[in-house]
């Protein structure tokens, strides 16, 4: 990676509608030579605002795709044994392919309880601790979508990953621990990096790749950026404003991702492709 003055964007867009087409186009086969559509049940515990718009917003991506949707509203008062019981079926039901539990759900409920009721070959959002483990040991299963759409970003803009060093900046269970592991597969060095890890901007300096994930805006500086370095940013925050000093770390990386339309819509679309993997698999099997 060679310095560079003004970074080159990662076009997650664009990525995006090309994963969504060809999911459609697979979507399509398999309900002509099975009969069947591919469904996607997402569940959503309450009713709060931004949730209620990301799985509407999910639904409508769904359609377009070929997915059939089966939406199910519960209320805030839900229980853990509720909610396990109502994931639990929709595990059991062979009409549904991959089953989305918006989150989060509540503080009142244990979401760990609730991400494993969700049967591993349905678990299109890889939330359970099977997937997890998958993506840890380089197996076959589903991933995480968010940290997948990075991974398919590297991959699309031909980022050489082998003994680059990677600083993940966030260790949530569903980005930024596994988008280490996906990380570490390809043979990078994985730094992970948290709320309490000391003197950030010195880690981040060193990072040929840097991975903000941490839901702070501007949290990682552009100053800190190492020229020529890869920077992808998970973060979305109040103002289309990332994790990371856009403006300033554009300068300085050779790729970046722009918020809104780099990392964002990947992860929709790896959600997509994954359910129409799911659906794909159970057919066949007959399961």
């Amino acid at each position: 990676m060679s310095p560079t003055t003004t970074a080159r964007l990662m076009d997650g867009t664009g990525l995006a509608r090309r994963i969504v087409e060809d999911a459609a186009t697979r979507a399509a086969e398999i309900s002509t030579r099975t009969g069947a559509t591919p469904c996607l049940a997402t569940v959503l515990v309450g009713d709060d605002p931004a949730s209620v718009t990301y799985v509407r917003m999910k639904r409508s991506r769904s359609a377009k795709a070929g997915i059939t949707s089966r939406h199910i509203a519960l209320p805030a008062t839900t229980s853990t044994a509720e909610l396990v019981d109502t994931l639990g079926a929709l595990s059991d039901d062979p009409g549904v392919h991959g089953i989305l539990l918006q989150h989060p759900v509540g503080p009142h409920i244990d979401e760990r309880a609730a991400f494993e009721a969700i049967a591993p070959q349905k678990d299109v959002d890889g939330v359970t601790l099977s997937s997890f483990a998958a993506m840890s040991f380089s197996l076959p299963g589903f991933v995480s979508c968010t940290p997948g759409g990075i991974m398919r970003l590297l991959a699309e803009y031909r980022v050489d990953l082998a003994g680059k060093h990677a600083v993940v900046v966030g260790r949530s269970a569903i980005l930024g621990k596994p988008v280490g592991m996906l990380l570490l597969a390809q043979d990078a060095t994985v730094t992970y990096c948290h709320s309490r890890t000391r003197n950030l901007s010195a880690l981040v300096r060193e990072a040929d790749v840097v991975v903000a994930a941490v839901g702070r805006p501007r949290l990682v500086r552009g100053e800190d950026i190492k020229p020529g370095a890869v920077v992808l940013d998970a973060g979305y925050n109040a103002g289309n404003v990332g994790d990371v000093d856009f403006d300033a770390a554009r300068t300085r990386a050779e790729l970046i991702t722009p918020v809104p339309g780099g990392v964002g819509p990947m992860t929709i679309a790896v959600l997509l492709a994954q359910t129409v993997d799911a659906a794909a698999q159970q057919l066949d099997s007959g399961s």
